[in-house]
This record gives C-alpha cells, structure tokens and sequence, in this order.
C-alpha cells in the first residue's frame, strides 16, 4: 500500500509519476543549474524552484558561483564538484514531491561536509512518503524505520537500528568497523547507541 493505494490497482504509468530516483551518478544535460532542476516538473514556477534548492542546501553552494541558479552546466555537469551535482539530484527528485524516493548510493561520492549538509535535508526530504535508500554507509541509514541488511544477495538481518545492533550480527560488525567503536547499550525505546564524530 502506499498512501492506502494497493499499487497492483494502479496503471503503471500512474506508479511511475510517484517516484522519484537520486542515483549514485546523477544525469546531468548542458544547460543551466535551473534548468536541469526544472527538468524534473516543466511546469514549476520559480518559487517552487527555490522551495526544492533551499530545502537541500544547494543555496549556500550556488551562491558562490557568478551566475547563481543560472551558471552553465556542461554536459553530465563536468564543470561541478560532485556535491553540487548530487544536490542538484536532490533539488530535482523534491521538486516532484513524490510518494515513493528512491535513493540508489545518492551519497557515495559526497564529501563529509556536502554529506552532513544532505543528511540535514534527508530529513525534510524523507517525511510524508515512502523513502528506499540503497547504501553502503551506515550513517546514511540510521535513522531508517527498517534496514534490510544484505550479504552475498540475500537478507540476512532486518530491524532499525536499535534493535540491529542489539541482535549483535553483521550490522553490529559493519557499524564497530565503520566508526570503529564498540556502541553503547541502546536503551529500549529505539534510540540508538553512541554517535560517532
């Protein structure tokens, strides 16, 4: 069910206008920054346009370039840092308001200070529609309702992340890895154990 909808009712073509995709690469056309956020809804008006670029702090980096908004982007955005290509990703997959988000690796290649600004927005991204997102980083998904842990292909663990590092599997041993840290007992409401920094 999304938003009470079986989905096996639906036409196909009706699904597909209710998703939204940030790949891990990001596809990018020659144009401006504007117009590749517009690409993903024509008919937006500019302050939609800019609800999108604020929501994911991609305001802060294009106010640093001389023409804003409207700076030229080369072809598959060759001319941008990969966080202003990524954020532009985000700007476009919000600007649909979609009911299903579909983040594939969409912070990969980002930079600690780019991925901190987007985990910030993932947030507001994330609220009021069914999100999946696909990573390797455990930061990224941390604040998930469930994980679906994988190894070799196949499920092997599912729980937030409470309840993963509690069970004292593969996540617990990917997370110990990750920040290198052993995590403190998670209390039983669900909040999670220490934080790295």
């Amino acid at each position: 069910l999304i938003d009470g909808y079986d989905i096996r009712k639906v036409t196909l073509k009706s699904l597909r206008r209710q998703i939204a995709v940030v790949p891990q690469e990001p596809f990018l056309f020659s144009g401006t920054i504007y117009d590749n956020i517009k690409f993903a809804r024509p008919e937006a008006d500019d302050a939609q346009i800019m609800a999108a670029v604020r929501a994911v702090g991609l305001d802060e980096l294009v106010a640093g370039l001389p023409q804003g908004l409207f700076t030229p982007v080369g072809e598959r955005g060759q001319n941008l840092s990969v966080g202003q290509r990524q954020l532009i990703s985000f700007a476009r997959a919000l600007l649909v308001d979609p009911k299903i988000l579909i983040l594939d690796e969409a912070t990969a290649h980002l930079d600690s200070h780019t991925e901190a600004r987007l985990q910030a927005a993932l947030g507001r991204l994330r609220a009021g529609r069914t999100t999946f997102i696909i990573a390797h980083r455990l930061n990224t998904v941390r604040d998930a309702d469930r994980i679906v842990v994988l190894d070799q292909g196949r499920i092997v663990e599912v729980g937030n992340h409470a309840e993963l590092l509690r069970r004292g599997g593969l996540y617990r041993r990917l997370y110990e890895v990750g920040f290198g840290a052993t995590p403190a007992r998670p209390s039983g409401d669900g909040s999670a154990g220490t934080r790295a920094s």
